[in-house]
């Protein structure tokens, strides 16, 4: 398996600050990507909580969650990281049968920037929505509605799939994912330390 590097991005990952921030515009230009990248997993979660109360069909539930999530998947992956933070990724299979995940990202010097709105509807939508499947997960075993954890689980993979492949693809793609945390938590930690040096 081989992976590619991802270009260099303008997107920002949660809203950080710099200066191209600022010459970004807050509006939102692409709203049919923004609502459809929000309103596929929250159904998705609203549908999962209210099934029993409307309900008592099990395999009617089931197959609409399930084609939720499927829509939602597609749709982030394909649509709206694009869109919403010029980021894509996918797995291609060689001729040789050797599997290729490749991740990309839109180059610093395109002048078509994306908007910090966007940037943070699609990353808040992105991190806040598996969160919700995994406390999922642990009602589902500890009430023990072992029917349900196929769907549950199965939410919770496809959206932390979309979740990993970008945070890899902002982040580069052979980047490895805990010495960037440490990185910007001790960048952080700097920051606020100058800041105290310089009030007093």
């Amino acid at each position: 398996m081989r992976i590619q590097d991802c270009h260099d991005t303008d997107a920002p990952l949660f809203g950080e600050d710099d200066d191209n921030n600022r010459l970004r515009r807050s509006k939102i230009r692409h709203p049919l990507a923004s609502f459809f990248h929000l309103f596929f997993r929250a159904s998705a979660i609203v549908v999962y909580l209210l099934c029993d109360i409307f309900s008592s069909r099990f395999i009617v539930c089931m197959v609409t969650i399930i084609l939720l999530l499927s829509c939602d998947f597609w749709t982030v992956k394909n649509v709206s990281g694009r869109l919403l933070v010029g980021l894509r990724w996918w797995n291609q299979v060689d001729e040789d049968g050797k599997s290729h995940w490749v991740f990309e990202s839109r180059k610093t010097d395109n002048l078509n920037l994306t908007s910090s709105a966007e940037s943070r509807i699609f990353w808040l939508g992105l991190i806040v929505c598996p969160i919700f499947w995994i406390i999922f997960v642990f009602s589902t075993i500890f009430s023990f509605k072992i029917k349900w954890l196929a769907v549950v689980i199965m939410g919770l993979v496809l959206q932390w799939a979309n979740l990993y492949c970008y945070v890899r693809c902002k982040l580069g793609g052979k980047s490895n994912l805990r010495s960037i945390a440490k990185n910007y938590l001790g960048v952080q930690i700097f920051k606020e330390a100058m800041k105290k040096t310089q009030d007093l």
